[in-house]
C-alpha cells in the first residue's frame, strides 16, 4: 500500500482534525491528506489545558479527528507519572467525550508499549495489555477511556514509527553516524519498524472509507496497523546507515549489544511484535515491509532543508 490518499480525503467540506502539532505522524498526515487535513499542537491544542481541547472542537467543527498527541517521553514518564497519565489518559478521554458529543469519529492512535513483551509471538487486538512502564500504563489507560467515553472510536496500536518529519529512531541514528566512528544498538529487541507515510496512508484510507460508507460498528475497538516484517534496533539502524552510505552519508559500522548493557528508567520490551490481521481482515489494508519503505524515508530525510548532518 503506497498511493498517497489526497484524492481521496480531500473533497469539498470533508475536515480531518489532526492533533499532535509538529509531531512526525500529524506532519506526515498533512502531507499526504492535503487541505482536508487541520493539524492542531501545542499551545492551540494541549492536554494539559483541557480548555483548549474543548475550544479547538467547538471552533474547528471536524468531520473525523485522528489523535496523534500524547506524552512520548518514556523514560522522563517515570519521574512524571501525572504529566503522562493528563496526556495520555485524560486528554484523550476529554476528546473521546468531545467527539462523541459532536456525533465525530475518532481514530486514536496508541502503542506496543500497553504490552509486556514476553508473549512470544505477535500480540493480537484481543490479548491483555501488560504495560511494564508508567508511559505504558499511562496508555492502555488512555484506549480504555478513550473506548469508553466514544461509540465511533478506533484505537490503531502502532510501533517503532519513524519518518522524514520530526523526531525518531532513524533520524538519530543518522545524526550519529556523522558524529561517531562506531555506533552501538540494541538487538535484543524486536518490534515492527513502521514507516510515517505508510502509517499515515493506512489512516487516510479509513477516513476516506468513513466518509464513503459511513461509520461502520466493525470499525469500532482496537487495531494493530505496523509495518510488514519484524526488525531488532540493530537491523533497523544497521539498513538505514547502509541506505544513506549509498548516497554519500557517513556510514561508520553499527555494532550489536544488549538490552542489559543500555539500562534505561522505564522498562523495555524484548518482543513487541503485532498481528495486524485484524486490520487486513475489516479494511482489507496492510502496510509494506519495512525494508520496502526505510530507502525512501532515509531519502526524503537527507533531502529535508534541516538535514541531518
Amino acid at each position: 500500500m503506497t498511493t498517497r490518499l489526497s484524492s481521496h480525503a480531500t473533497s469539498a467540506g470533508w475536515r480531518i482534525l489532526v492533533t499532535g502539532g509538529s509531531g512526525q505522524l500529524a506532519q506526515t498526515l498533512k502531507h499526504c491528506g492535503g487541505d482536508a487535513v487541520m493539524v492542531v499542537g501545542r499551545p492551540l491544542f494541549d492536554f494539559e489545558q483541557p480548555d483548549t481541547v474543548v475550544r479547538v472542537m467547538q471552533d474547528m467543527r471536524p468531520d473525523l479527528v485522528i489523535n496523534t498527541a500524547a506524552w512520548t517521553a518514556i523514560d522522563a514518564a517515570e519521574e512524571e507519572p501525572d504529566r503522562a497519565r493528563l496526556a495520555n489518559t485524560e486528554g484523550p478521554a476529554l476528546l473521546a467525550w468531545l467527539c462523541a458529543g459532536q456525533a465525530v469519529p475518532l481514530l486514536h492512535v496508541s502503542t506496543d508499549h500497553v504490552f509486556s513483551g514476553t508473549r512470544g509471538r505477535p500480540y493480537r487486538e484481543t490479548d491483555p495489555t501488560d504495560p511494564q512502564s508508567v508511559y505504558g500504563r499511562s496508555r492502555a489507560e488512555g484506549e480504555k477511556a478513550v473506548l469508553a467515553a466514544c461509540a465511533r472510536a478506533m484505537v490503531v496500536r502502532t510501533s517503532w514509527v519513524y519518518g522524514p518529519y520530526g523526531r525518531n529512531f532513524v533520524r538519530t541514528m543518522l545524526e550519529a553516524a556523522c558524529r561517531e566512528t562506531q555506533l552501538q544498538v540494541v538487538a535484543d529487541q524486536s518490534g515492527h519498524p513502521t514507516a510515517a507515510p505508510d502509517l499515515a496512508d493506512a489512516l487516510l484510507q479509513v477516513a476516506a472509507r468513513i466518509r464513503q460508507s459511513g461509520w461502520q460498528p466493525a470499525y469500532r475497538g482496537v487495531f494493530h496497523v505496523a509495518g510488514g516484517g519484524s526488525a531488532t534496533w540493530h537491523e533497523l539502524a544497521s539498513a538505514a546507515v547502509a541506505h544513506a552510505g549509498r548516497h554519500g552519508h557517513p556510514a561508520p559500522p553499527v555494532m550489536p549489544v544488549m538490552t542489559a548493557d543500555r539500562p534505561t528508567a522505564a522498562a523495555r520490551r524484548v518482543d513487541a511484535r503485532l498481528d495486524c490481521g485484524r486490520f487486513r481482515q475489516v479494511f482489507g489494508l496492510e502496510l509494506p515491509h519495512w525494508r520496502d519503505s526505510l530507502g525512501a524515508v532515509v531519502e526524503a530525510m537527507l533531502r529535508q532543508p534541516d538535514q541531518v548532518e
